[in-house]
């Protein structure tokens, strides 16, 4: 394992208590109810897990890349859904005005977030838009000093308990990429309403909703960077966060290789311990094997890119997010058959990690998208 410094190991340590502290004991309530608990996010505040992207001169405190992807990991091995909290507040608060907010908006919305109170949404996919972002259609039309907007948004994690959704609409006829603009948009603001609830395989405890927006009229100042800017404010953001992804997906990866070596030690058949079958062992090896390559990716990505050498931002970040997701997919279904019957019962994990992991392999650009990026990075395209 790398050497992240005693900093980065005191947020793995954290990260860790609070998942076997808090995390745990709630999972069984969240996959029964798909309602994340509002004190386990204070909670995760108190301790700075939600704001740790925020710079210090903000009041945060200020980590990178690589300590949020040391935190979602931790998180991850108890519940995807609480390690994506972090991930949200993140991509739909914290970098978007890091990145292409004016001053004014920093010394707005970065203090905010470093309370460690606010719950951000990412509002980019519509139902006829999934991976091309460029086929968004709603729309936010500039009147005077302010945008009217209407629209509809699906498949929205944390829609309906957020306080401030970034939204991606369209302000301009262009085809495209080029009439996309970005707006941080406060939940409380007439003509935003929270639609019917996604009933999904896994992930619960994340709840998911359509947002819809009906004459919504929000400030401009609400926008974030130049009209016309939002696609590539999207990809850069979508960048930087889907390591963290990753992350979550190596958490679940380590949950279902420690599940299946306590199973194989322990569980007996024809009067011996099934670990010590050759065929037990050779899965088992080969998902810990699997497991370290991972980690190794990742984390070597993401101190490469909180180095400030970002030249290969796009392909580690697509990198990272598909073979770690595609490892943790893997994994899980390995952990299912090494448990047999066990392994499909939710008296074990490794069934809910395997409904897990494949959300991972969707979300934020399907592994097949990815393929496509790292193709194109590699061939100069």
């Amino acid at each position: 394992m790398f050497d992240l410094g005693a900093e980065k190991e005191m947020i793995r340590d954290m990260a860790r208590r609070v998942t076997e502290d808090e995390v745990r004991p709630r999972v069984a309530e969240m996959e029964a109810t798909d309602r994340f608990p509002r004190e386990l996010a204070e909670i995760f505040g108190d301790l700075g897990l939600l704001q740790l992207w925020v710079p210090e001169e903000y009041g945060g405190p200020g980590g990178d890349l690589t300590s949020v992807c040391i935190a979602k990991e931790e998180i991850g091995r108890g519940s995807l859904a609480a390690s994506t909290l972090c991930a949200n507040n993140s991509i739909g608060l914290i970098l978007p005005v890091l990145h292409f907010g004016t001053e004014e908006q920093k010394n707005h919305y970065l203090p905010i977030s470093a309370g460690g109170r606010a719950i951000a949404a990412v509002a980019i996919t519509e139902p006829e838009t999934g991976s091309d972002v460029s086929s968004i259609r709603t729309f936010a039309r500039k009147d005077g000093d302010s945008y009217v907007v209407n629209g509809q948004k699906s498949w929205i994690t944390w829609g309906a308990d957020a306080d401030y959704v970034l939204l991606f609409a369209r302000t301009s006829e262009a085809k495209g990429h080029d009439g996309i603009s970005v707006f941080l948009v406060d939940t409380k603001t007439p003509g935003f309403h929270v639609g019917k609830s996604e009933h999904k395989m896994g992930r619960h405890g994340a709840p998911t909703c359509q947002l819809h927006f009906e004459d919504m009229r929000i400030p401009a100042d609400c926008r974030l960077g130049e009209e016309g800017m939002g696609f590539k404010a999207c990809m850069k953001i979508l960048d930087l966060n889907r390591p963290s992804v990753a992350a979550s997906s190596l958490g679940l990866a380590q949950a279902a290789l420690e599940a299946s070596v306590t199973y194989a030690n322990e569980r007996r058949q024809f009067g011996r311990r099934i670990g010590d079958f050759q065929m037990v062992q050779a899965k088992l090896a080969d998902m810990a094997m699997k497991t370290e390559a991972a980690r190794s990716l990742l984390y070597s990505s993401a101190l490469e890119i909180d180095s400030g050498k970002v030249s290969r931002l796009t392909m580690l970040a697509s990198m990272c997010k598909c073979y770690v997701t595609d490892v943790a997919m893997e994994i899980a279904t390995e952990a299912v058959q090494v448990l047999g019957a066990y392994g499909y019962s939710t008296e074990y994990p490794v069934e809910r990690i395997m409904r897990d992991a494949k959300l991972n392999q969707i979300l934020e650009g399907t592994n097949e998208i990815h393929r496509i990026i790292i193709a194109r990075q590699l061939l100069g395209k």
